[in-house]
């Protein structure tokens, strides 16, 4: 059973269109890879999955329900996390105090949101000394590390992540993708929007953005 699903979406810039007709479900377990040439809407498909952007026609739907009928605010802090391109991580703070203010944001609640940061943050590849540096004492990886990590902060069911290894070396790009890999084998919903063949390949589904609607590829 899917537990996203894109039901004839439609959505354009002004006059201009950029999706048309696009339906698709993603499921529990998988990762997915949404390819496509610059400019055919990657970038706009995850704002739409997001809950960022709202579609000119058609559905979006999270477990059987329409998403516009869900609180933005709660669709995004509950059920959805989001790995930014630019990571969007705040400079000023520690690794482990960005994971923590994600869960503070979120309404979060458990025993210990320090132990779960260092938690999250161990389980993505970090010591302890490094959830304890500023983000920008960090490198391009570790900082990749740490948003995942904030994704993770309060549990969702799906994880959205726009171009998560385009900064990467090949060695740390495979890191990446294998902490993804991870997340759906405990169940997770992965979604990648990606240019590099190497990501599509260690996907389990790709999806390519056109002119014609998201149709299906083989790895």
């Amino acid at each position: 059973m899917s537990i996203l699903a894109l039901n004839n979406i439609c959505f354009s810039y002004g006059k201009t269109p950029v999706l048309k007709d696009i339906s698709y479900e993603f499921e529990i377990g998988k990762m997915y890879c949404i390819i496509g040439r610059s400019g055919a809407g990657k970038t706009t498909l995850l704002s739409l999955l997001s809950g960022l952007a709202t579609p000119d026609s058609g559905e979006i739907s999270y477990n059987g329900d329409d998403i516009a009928k869900i609180d933005k605010y709660t669709f995004r802090s509950k059920y959805i996390g989001v790995v930014f391109q630019s990571f969007n991580l705040l400079t000023k703070y520690t690794a482990l105090e960005n994971v923590v203010l994600s869960m503070d944001v979120a309404g979060y609640k458990c025993e210990s949101k320090k132990k779960r940061a260092l938690e999250l943050l161990e389980s993505v590849g970090l010591d302890e000394d490094e959830a304890n540096r500023r983000v920008l004492k960090l490198s391009g990886g570790q900082q990749q590390r740490v948003a995942i990590a904030r994704a993770l902060s309060y549990d969702p069911d799906i994880i959205l992540a726009d171009e998560p290894t385009g900064n990467l070396d090949r060695e740390t790009q495979s890191e990446i993708m294998e902490i993804f890999r991870n997340l759906t084998e405990k169940g997770k919903c992965v979604i990648l929007v990606s240019h590099s063949p190497e990501v599509a390949k260690m996907c389990d589904e790709v999806y390519e953005l056109s002119k014609t609607p998201l149709k299906k590829r083989m790895v």
